[in-house]
């Protein structure tokens, strides 16, 4: 029998997506963006998998959303808006009123699941939010515990240490980590913070999945005696960016590492988009769906596009605009361009089946705004796995 979930601030569904490839049956998907609801139901109307087996989109206010039908669902999972965090953005944090994460505790109080996954910016981690952010692991691991009628937050968090200081028994198991996609096969180094709580009756300790890519091999698969990065893709030795400086005794370091350290090369853009023509420079470009050039990119200081032979800067949404030119390629002469459609959805591993609606910059806002689906798989089949066999395993009689 399938994992049953609800899935929060869905946007376009990349989180969604990664549970669904372990086979969790999504019972309800919540949005308010009615372009990403479009993008969820164009998918579902052209029977792209495994959208068309989903729900109906629920479109509005997560906080008029009830939790009635769901108790005791297994999996609540979502990204809560990330702008009150961002390193990029006004970072009102608790002050913002796109701060969702009440709803998101509000979720696991009313449901009771046996576990959940969050998602955020590594903003979240700054030091202007530590209380708050402790604010927010604390009532995860107490969601029951609620704050009085109009209390201060930071009163509520008072009374949680207290809480927790007298040994109180814990209603959940937080854990968090702070990951690079990069590091789990993605092409693009975007970092972010993913918070797992399973209920504390459930046995067995979770562990977050372990990284399989590294910076580590791709400097060894570029730059090796090989080069077999540059054979791979064709690259004539005319055309290969300059040998970086420093790079043999780099090599000589890397070479008497354990293999199981160094593991699978970082995957860069050129890794991603290689077999799709360039459609500033190829007429045939048509031929590719969501893939039009985009004119108007240019680099200047701190704005100078992702390079070619690494992984993408992570791409951004919001309306502070993308600061480090992240939405852009920089090919390897300095030229640059804005990325399309389908190359952004590339790089944030959806399938070229998955159809976006709305204008370049509203698609551009979802995709920035997406959990990279290939990522969102890995962390769902580790919370999955983990949550199948701690079913599986005697209950714990008793939980400090």
């Amino acid at each position: 029998m399938p994992l049953q979930s609800i899935e929060l601030f869905a946007g376009a569904g990349g989180l969604a997506l990664g549970f669904s490839e372990h086979g969790v049956a999504h019972q309800a998907v919540v949005e308010w963006n009615s372009h990403a609801c479009q993008t969820i139901r164009r998918n579902q109307s052209a029977k792209v998998e495994p959208l068309s087996h989903w729900p109906d989109v629920t479109e509005g206010d997560v906080r008029q959303f009830q939790y009635d039908a769901f108790q005791g669902i297994d999996l609540v999972t979502g990204g809560p808006p990330c702008q009150p965090f961002s390193m990029g953005g006004k970072a009102g944090g608790f002050l913002d009123p796109r701060d969702m994460f009440p709803q998101a505790i509000r979720a696991v109080r009313e449901t009771q699941p046996s576990a959940f996954v969050f998602e955020n910016v590594q903003g979240l981690k700054r030091a202007a939010f530590s209380d708050y952010f402790r604010y927010i692991l604390l009532q995860l691991e107490y969601p029951a515990f609620q704050a009085r009628t109009n209390e201060p937050w930071m009163l509520h968090l008072a009374r949680l240490d207290r809480h927790k200081g007298t040994r109180a028994r814990s209603e959940y198991r937080v854990e968090w980590r702070l990951v690079n996609a990069a590091n789990y096969g993605v092409p693009q180094k975007r970092m972010r913070i993913f918070i797992v709580g399973f209920r504390a009756d459930l046995p067995n300790q979770y562990e977050f999945p372990s990284a399989s890519h590294s910076q580590e091999a791709l400097l060894l698969d570029q730059w090796g005696t090989d080069g077999l990065y540059w054979e791979r893709h064709r690259v004539a030795r005319r055309n290969r960016p300059v040998r970086p400086e420093g790079i043999e005794r780099k090599l000589q370091g890397l070479l008497a590492l354990d293999p199981a350290q160094v593991r699978l090369p970082w995957l860069t853009v050129r890794d991603a988009i290689a077999d799709l023509p360039d459609p500033e420079r190829r007429p045939d470009v048509e031929l590719v769906a969501a893939h039009r050039f985009q004119p108007g990119a240019r680099s200047y200081a701190g704005h100078t596009g992702s390079p070619l032979d690494e992984p993408a800067k992570a791409l951004k949404a919001g309306d502070h605009g993308v600061p480090g030119g992240e939405n852009m390629l920089r090919r390897p002469d300095g030229s640059v361009r804005y990325f399309t459609v389908r190359e952004s959805a590339r790089i944030q591993t959806f399938p070229d089946s998955f159809i976006f609606e709305g204008s370049w910059g509203e698609t551009m806002r979802q995709l920035g705004n997406a959990v990279p689906v290939r990522l969102a798989s890995v962390m769902a089949g580790s919370v999955c796995g983990h949550l199948r066999a701690a079913r599986q395993a005697p209950p714990l009689l008793a939980v400090a």
